[in-house]
């Protein structure tokens, strides 16, 4: 993938229209925002383009929009928050068209220094669909230059993401990415292009299917790979062993088998869980109590489930890290919600905590995790983007990154 794009360092924008995607998909509860990350992550961007004279128009999507618009899905409160935040006023073009009438009017009226905030791009209905080339060339036809800083749906090609920018370009204008998309394409990117080694990459979560692609790549590239959470039962039950009644892929054992033979082929460490923390049932409800034991991966009994890692495993993983000079995590090692069950997760991100290697932890629920468990600031990076970092470690092309002008 060519990562070397042109950034807001490397255009002029003093007088200039300029249009910035961002991330500002926030949750929200009875119309308040409930988590200003993604909204703190695009300031320092908007404030640049501020500082150097343009005119900043704002876009991002919010929500499914599965009914169509809705004020449940209005980024009204974002403007709010925005203002606040900024010290200046964010003019919120409220239109469900999203570039109309309203929205040519304010971006008019606009002088250098002033922000507006559009509706909520999929409030138009064509922004997701492969016919989306009117509504590109009408928020081309509201900028001068385009900025795209939502690394997050940067792995979809999307109007607002990437179908404005050749409608951008056919009249001259410039295309950049933000501070943000500069970060974590020099993060990831050189995490998987050039990293420094030892490379340890931790994946986790429930599914092998949805990780599928990113095993296969990462163990070309790094030099210890680390199978945690739910999928890790699919490798086991590969092995010959009983996982009980533990989440898993019938359809991926021979994958599995593969990757197995891959590691040994190429030289690289897989390690797999030694020990398990079981349980008769799944948690219900998720946080509740549980009654849990720990036994050897190979003594699942047939009527338990497999819910963590156990706490040999969990210091096998943990001295893995020790010696890491890079190390790429991405997903939870058990049913982290679970206080019982987040032990495994708990004790991976204290090692990312404590390791001198450069961190990055990909999006998704391990963010949450080591958000939630309070590491997240011992980290050197950690991604905005869950689907958008995936599909980076599996080493795809991201339609956003690849419609930013080359430098």
């Amino acid at each position: 993938m060519s990562l070397n794009k042109k950034s807001v360092d490397d255009i002029n924008v003093s007088g200039k229209r300029v249009l910035v995607r961002c991330d500002f998909n926030v949750p929200l509860k009875n119309g308040e925002i409930t988590d200003e990350t993604r909204i703190n992550a695009a300031l320092p961007t908007i404030q640049k383009l501020l500082k150097d004279g343009g005119k900043v128009i704002l876009c991002s999507h919010l929500g499914k929009v599965k009914n169509g618009p809705n004020e449940g899905e209005s980024l009204a409160p974002v403007a709010k928050r925005l203002s606040e935040k900024l010290g200046k006023e964010v003019n919120f073009v409220a239109d469900y068209n999203v570039t109309g009438e309203a929205a040519t009017k304010a971006v008019a009226d606009m002088k250098e220094g002033d922000v507006v905030l559009l509706q909520n791009t999929r409030f138009r209905g064509s922004e997701e669909t492969k016919n989306g080339e009117a509504f590109s060339k009408e928020l081309a036809d509201l900028c001068d230059a385009y900025v795209c800083d939502a690394f997050g749906s940067s792995h979809r090609a999307h109007a607002s993401v990437a179908g404005v920018t050749d409608c951008v370009r056919a009249k001259g204008g410039e295309c950049a990415v933000g501070y943000l998309m500069q970060k974590e394409i020099d993060f990831l990117g050189n995490a998987v292009e050039n990293p420094v080694r030892p490379f340890v990459a931790i994946l986790g979560g429930a599914k092998v299917a949805d990780k599928l692609n990113v095993i296969n790549n990462l163990l070309e590239k790094c030099d210890t790979l680390i199978i945690g959470g739910g999928m890790a039962f699919t490798f086991l039950k590969a092995q010959g062993y009983e996982i009980g009644k533990s989440l898993v892929d019938e359809e991926k054992l021979d994958y599995c088998k593969e990757m197995m033979a891959k590691a040994e082929k190429l030289g690289k460490k897989l390690l797999l869980p030694i020990d398990t923390t079981i349980a008769a049932n799944f948690p219900d409800p998720i946080d509740g109590p549980i009654d849990v034991q720990v036994v050897d991966a190979d003594k699942i009994p047939a009527d338990m489930e497999g819910l963590d890692i156990g706490t040999k495993t969990a210091e096998l993983y943990a001295d893995a890290v020790k010696s890491a000079k890079t190390v790429v995590w991405n997903g939870p090692m058990g049913v982290f919600e679970n206080p019982t069950l987040a032990k495994g997760t708990i004790a991976v991100a204290k090692s990312l905590a404590e390791t001198d290697a450069t961190t990055i932890i990909g999006g998704g629920d391990s963010a949450a995790a080591v958000n939630q468990l309070g590491f997240a600031d011992k980290m050197s990076h950690i991604s905005t983007g869950g689907g958008a970092s995936l599909e980076f470690l599996e080493g795809k092309e991201l339609p956003g990154v690849v419609a930013a002008d080359d430098k």
